[in-house]
């Protein structure tokens, strides 16, 4: 049976009321010290009262982010396609730390769908039939593969491309726009920079084949060979698909595109303010308010190593409010 989304969607509304704007981030950059945005970011209800270090207060409120979503969403596995990622990102952290005998104390991401540390023990253990099924062969693949190798590279785009091909699945399964159009976006985007990557560091076709995830928006057979002849080839790709207002962001820095991508993804998204049933509004502030923390990191980052503020401003991306 299908979930009505109307008490959560009530409940967003309020929400996105207390998102920051872009005059908020603003007056963050405007700051004079880290401490100045702290007590400006309290004054915007971030936070617990208490005195936090900014790290703190990020995780903080990225936990409030899902302690929300859990407490409006009964069934958390629709939401499964923005927290993937974090599983294989752990178990690339557990497969690096069992081959160089060291503990992964504080290296996993909490918001995961799947338990951190019985992905450490399965890794650990070799039971690779105590995973999950969609990661099973990558993660033999990848340790076995990083064991005999010691290529830490091999093995992470081993388990990136399981990861993207995962997202991948999971966005064609669903019947919801946004949520195929975040999928579509994650693994082009993923592989735009994949190829640009491997065209600047001269890598051969097979290493770039085993990189490449399939995704409806791009020729992955016409990308591969781009990316083998150069980046130029690569951007006279890009410049023929859906893509080409993205071309001028490459050419400026890989950094520049990721911001192309999250202010795309938030001008699609924000029709959805609009939209009173189903699960899209509540998709679109999830990644505004993640956007918001991000763009938040971004800022007290800056404030604590010094750094210019037009550093900072080219990053920003547009927030949802």
């Amino acid at each position: 049976m299908q979930q009505d989304y109307t008490y959560a969607v009530a409940r967003i509304r309020y929400r996105e009321t207390k998102l920051l704007s872009d005059a908020d981030l603003g007056s963050l950059m405007a700051s004079k010290d880290v401490d100045s945005c702290m007590r400006l970011l309290r004054d915007k209800g971030w936070g617990n009262n208490g005195e936090l270090t900014p790290d703190s207060l990020l995780k903080l409120e990225e936990k409030k982010l899902w302690d929300l979503t859990a407490e409006i969403i009964d069934d958390l596995s629709v939401l499964n396609f923005l927290l993937i990622p974090n599983v294989f990102h752990n178990l690339k952290v557990a497969i690096k730390c069992i081959t160089r005998d060291i503990e992964p104390d504080g290296l996993f991401i909490s918001n995961a769908v799947e338990d951190p540390e019985k992905i450490y023990q399965a890794v650990k253990s070799r039971e690779y039939g105590d995973l999950p099924e969609y990661m099973r062969d990558c993660a033999k693949e990848a340790m076995t593969t990083l064991l005999q190798t010691s290529d830490g590279q091999l093995c992470d785009i081993i388990v990136d491309k399981a990861c993207m091909d995962y997202v991948y699945a999971l966005g064609k399964e669903s019947d919801n726009d946004i949520i195929r159009l975040y999928c579509e976006l994650f693994v082009a985007s993923a592989d735009i920079k994949i190829a640009v990557r491997c065209a600047n560091t001269g890598k051969q076709q097979d290493f770039i084949r085993r990189a490449l995830a399939k995704c409806d928006t791009l020729d992955i057979d016409r990308l591969c060979a781009a990316a083998c002849e150069s980046r130029d080839a690569v951007l006279s790709y890009l410049g023929t698909t859906e893509y080409r207002s993205a071309v001028d962001a490459i050419t400026v820095s890989m950094s520049a595109f990721e911001k192309w991508c999250d202010d795309y993804l938030t001008s699609v998204l924000k029709p959805q303010k609009w939209e009173p049933f189903g699960i899209g509004p509540i998709v679109a502030y999830i990644i505004a308010r993640r956007n918001e923390i991000k763009a938040v990191r971004m800022i007290l980052s800056a404030k604590v190593n010094d750094l210019p503020d037009q550093t900072i401003k080219e990053r920003l991306r547009d927030m949802y409010v």
